[in-house]
């Protein structure tokens, strides 16, 4: 006897049972399949492109466009249901099995904020894949080599100061070339993590989803970009990453990863539980609003119980309601904490590493510089000023904030080899070091980022002749062999024998010297013109970094500020990591299981700061942290001597004095001798006027150029690390950003 299901087939082939509407449509699907592939057809597509296109402009005026559709609103109600099941209401799950690797600083890593390679491996973090970013863990700020300028490590763009010189053109090298003999770099900080295992794939999926919303939105009747399958998100659940199917597709339907997804070898790979987070929402994905960042950060924070370490770009935040136009609540979060430990009279800290002066070009008193001035004013309402902010908060309920919370920055100091050789040199040949500079970058820079060399400039931004355009790197023109000509004159006017001077010295700031700053040589000891030489800079801490208790870690792309915690404006990327396997430690004097991942990472950083590591080479090739994670490769964390032990209790007493005083040392050294800024003797315009160097007096160099060379020597030498005080009372009593033109209410939200 047949089934019910079968007599239904039939009475739908045969025509019987059909809905009226079907019936209609029939005749026109049979004309439709045999004008397929006429020109006709081709016609009536184009017609339906056009017709999208033009109605796409409707969009403008329905900001709901892509969640007012009964389909659209499936797949968000789908996606909430995932959410809802996950920790921090990430739409990501906890995953266990991850091998995780930490990378500091550029020579050990050089991504971007995030790469996933074959299904296999992916990296997540902070560093740009851009010009000025390459560092080593010494952070020296001097590249003048009068020896020979193919000793360069920075070359070219990369060589960049962003407080002195901010990037013009990245395509055109020649108007943001910085005069090495005059200026030191702005040196750079990062941390970022290798990742084998089933968070591969987490971060894959964010990419497929963010690919195929870019798709749709763009180049939805392109056919040279493809949609993207995922793997293991196909059929009914290939909504949750973005893939459209409409009646007319353009491109093709790609299934990744291109071999079968078990064949990647991601399952129980190694120790660390993972999970990924994100801020993103409707116009950088597609999706409702997503804030899991903001929601790790402040319940990581919330449930630590013994400290809190933070290195961030930015920190802006809020502690309630009331500090608009600043939303996220990670100040809150941070407030809880502090008033928690209090209560329970426990040992709580929590340390926070700041950049001194966010990254942009221009003396902080121009009226230029109001948008820089406004991120550093929303900060120090974050952190001390207004009854909203966090200091301000703990002491309404009787608690001493300071005794809580501290504030650092980072600051290098190094000396540029510019000396009487040296100008003697380019006396002698007729030819600058800047020219020697462009000649070598002509020839080892890529077309696009050098164009031809001037061979007469002079100063940091020179017109050059020629063009960069179609130009043939191995057809040199008259200007160029010129200039290379001017580059072998001048090497080979080097007298034999007279260098004596090391192109850096910022490597007395670590551990592990052979000889002592003060033994260092200068151009035939004619110490007086060393003082000219001395620079420094502050160390950009560009990192998005937090560690709790020594267990959990949360890094990634996402800064402490509105844009990145929201998920309303910038898209972010993090990974919350807390290590299965731990080892015996120390917290507050008693015994303590701290996670390997985290405890490591932050003895390595811990050391950097304060100085203990040695000093860092160039060459990575063949050490363990610069190789990419796997289990043959663990990080190394540099166990071997007594400063793992000195760091090995992040609330031990002897370490926090080393800490502070450390701090305290360096800030009065680099006050008194550079007058480096910001500064809390700074608290008004008019003290900033009275505190910064006299006009002449380059910036970042030695503020009294008569102070005995001798006297500087034996001040800087005293820099050991690179840790410096946050200046709580920098401009104190003075406006930091009038409300105008650049900081208004239209503008405030990119401050914040």
């Amino acid at each position: 006897m047949p089934s019910t299901n079968d007599e239904n087939k039939k009475k739908v082939e045969s025509g019987s049972g059909a809905s009226f509407k079907d019936k209609l449509k029939a005749p026109f699907q049979k004309l439709e399949e045999k004008l397929e592939g006429t020109h006709l057809h081709d016609a009536k597509i184009h017609i339906t492109h056009k017709k999208h296109q033009i109605g796409k402009f409707a969009n403008l005026f329905n900001r709901n466009h892509r969640h007012d559709e009964e389909h659209e609103q499936a797949t968000d109600d789908k996606r909430q249901k995932i959410r809802d099941e996950h920790r921090y209401d990430s739409f990501f799950p906890e995953r266990d099995g991850n091998i995780i690797k930490w990378y500091i600083d550029g020579r050990d890593y050089f991504w971007a904020k995030f790469i996933v390679i074959d299904y296999r491996m992916a990296f997540i973090g902070g560093l740009d894949l851009c010009f000025g970013r390459w560092d080593t863990q010494t952070h020296a700020l001097a590249d003048v080599h009068p020896e020979g300028v193919k000793n360069e490590v920075w070359p070219g763009q990369d060589f960049n100061n962003n407080r002195v010189m901010d990037f013009k053109n990245v395509d055109d090298w020649k108007q943001n070339e910085l005069s090495k003999t005059r200026y030191g770099r702005m040196p750079w900080h990062d941390v970022s993590m290798g990742v084998i295992g089933p968070c591969v794939y987490d971060i894959a999926e964010h990419f497929v989803l963010r690919w195929n919303f870019i798709k749709r939105d763009k180049y939805k009747r392109d056919d040279r970009y493809d949609w993207i399958q995922l793997a293991g998100r196909t059929g009914e659940d290939e909504d949750l990453v973005g893939v459209q199917r409409p009646k007319h597709p353009v491109g093709e339907y790609l299934l990744h990863p291109l071999t079968p997804l078990e064949t990647k070898n991601l399952e129980n790979r190694g120790t660390v539980h993972a999970q990924i987070v994100r801020s993103s929402d409707d116009w950088s994905s597609g999706i409702l609003l997503d804030h899991s960042i903001q929601n790790a950060y402040s319940k990581t924070i919330l449930e630590a119980e013994h400290y809190v370490y933070i290195e961030n770009q930015f920190f802006i935040t809020a502690t309630g309601e009331h500090q608009s136009p600043v939303h996220n609540t990670i100040g809150l979060a941070i407030v809880q904490a502090v008033l928690r430990a209090a209560e329970e009279k426990r040992k709580f800290r929590i340390i926070v590493c700041l950049p001194a002066i966010p990254g942009f070009a221009g003396d902080l008193r121009d009226e230029a510089a109001m948008g820089t001035r406004a991120i550093m004013d929303y900060q120090y309402k974050s952190i001390c000023r207004g009854e909203h902010s966090i200091f301000e908060q703990i002491k309404a309920k009787g608690v001493n904030p300071r005794e809580y919370i501290f504030f650092f920055n980072l600051r290098s100091y190094d000396r540029l080899v510019t000396t009487p050789a040296l100008l003697e040199q380019e006396k002698k040949t007729g030819v600058s070091y800047q020219q020697v500079q462009r000649a070598e970058a002509e020839e080892i820079m890529a077309e696009g980022i050098h164009g031809a060399v001037d061979p007469t400039g002079h100063g940091e931004r020179d017109e050059h002749m020629g063009s960069a355009q179609h130009q043939d790197p191995n057809l040199a023109t008259p200007e160029v062999e010129k200039a290379l000509d001017a580059k072998q004159r001048f090497e080979a006017a080097m007298p034999e024998g007279k260098l004596t001077a090391a192109p850096s010295l910022a490597h007395h700031a670590m551990a592990g010297n052979e000889r002592s700053l003060l033994d260092e040589p200068w151009d035939d000891e004619d110490l007086e013109t060393e003082i000219q030489n001395w620079v420094q800079e502050e160390l950009y801490i560009h990192s998005k970094l937090l560690i709790a208790d020594d267990r959990i870690v949360i890094c990634g792309s996402s800064n402490l500020n509105d844009r990145s915690q929201l998920g309303l404006h910038d898209s972010e990327l993090s990974i919350v990591m807390e290590d299965r396997a731990q080892f015996t430690s120390t917290m507050n004097g008693q015994p303590f299981e701290a996670g390997v991942h985290a405890g490591t990472l932050r003895r390595y950083l811990w050391r950097e700061h304060l100085g203990l590591l040695p000093a860092q080479g160039l060459d990575g090739t063949g050490l363990q942290n610069a190789q990419p994670p796997s289990e043959k490769s663990p990080n190394d964390p540099f166990d071997r001597d007594e400063s793992w032990d000195i760091v090995a209790d992040p609330l031990s007493d002897d370490l926090w004095e080393m800490w502070t005083s450390q701090a305290t040392k360096n800030t009065d050294i680099y006050r008194h001798v550079f007058h480096a800024d910001p500064d809390d003797h700074i608290k008004n315009f008019d003290d900033y006027d009275r505190y910064l160097p006299p006009k002449g007096i380059k910036s970042g160099h030695v503020y009294d150029l008569f102070m005995p060379a001798e006297d500087a020597r034996k001040k800087i030498a005293q820099i050991k690390g690179h840790l410096v005080w946050f200046p709580l009372e920098f401009l104190r009593d003075a406006e930091m950003a009038e409300t105008g033109l650049q900081v208004n209410q239209f503008t405030e939200s990119i401050y914040t």
